[in-house]
């Protein structure tokens, strides 16, 4: 996720949460009093807090002696977006779940997603340009298993051998496909 803060009067700023270093993120953790899970929760859903944690951390990497204290931003200079490979897995996830349902085409998922998505994400172009071509895309087709005896069909040609056994029509014993296995007692 990208917290994307815009001070009052200023240009957005735009701070990568995955470029943290671990001991950054305890940090943050230990600041905002959050387990690190719940701050990437907190990110989802824009929460405060979480947000607030990850652009001061980052702000003292160019200023560390920036308190937490000083770093108040207004409720709504902060927000997030989704990055390119959130947004691609997001993407390919959509589609993917919408190939079990036989009710979906790919241009619903795509009306779906082009409706939400490219306002979440940090490069709204990009997101709509990669749902209209896994919309375009040919769908998959689904994988075929490998012919065993049991699913193989019978092939129309005239054929000098079986595919299949026959049954007996002599009268002599049973052969050794079809006679019963015994098994060692030793």
């Amino acid at each position: 996720m990208i917290v994307v803060y815009t001070p009052a009067g200023g240009e957005p700023q735009h701070f990568d949460a995955s470029t943290l270093r671990v001991s950054e993120a305890s940090i943050v953790q230990r600041t905002v009093d959050m387990k690190w899970q719940d701050v990437l929760k907190g990110l989802e859903q824009d929460d405060l807090d979480a947000m607030r944690g990850i652009v001061w951390v980052l702000l003292k990497r160019s200023q560390p002696a920036l308190r937490f204290g000083e770093f108040d931003p207004g409720v709504s200079e902060m927000t997030t977006v989704m990055d390119d490979r959130e947004v691609d897995a997001y993407i390919d996830n959509a589609f993917r779940a919408a190939e079990a349902d036989a009710d979906l085409s790919p241009q619903d998922i795509a009306d779906v997603l082009l409706a939400r998505l490219p306002d979440v994400s940090a490069n709204p172009e990009r997101t709509r340009a990669r749902i209209e071509e896994k919309a375009a895309a040919p769908k998959a087709e689904p994988e075929q298993p490998p012919a065993t005896p049991e699913t193989a069909t019978e092939d129309p040609s005239p054929s000098q051998t079986s595919t299949s056994p026959e049954p007996s029509t002599s009268a002599s014993s049973p052969t050794s496909s079809t006679s019963l296995q015994l098994t060692s007692t030793s």
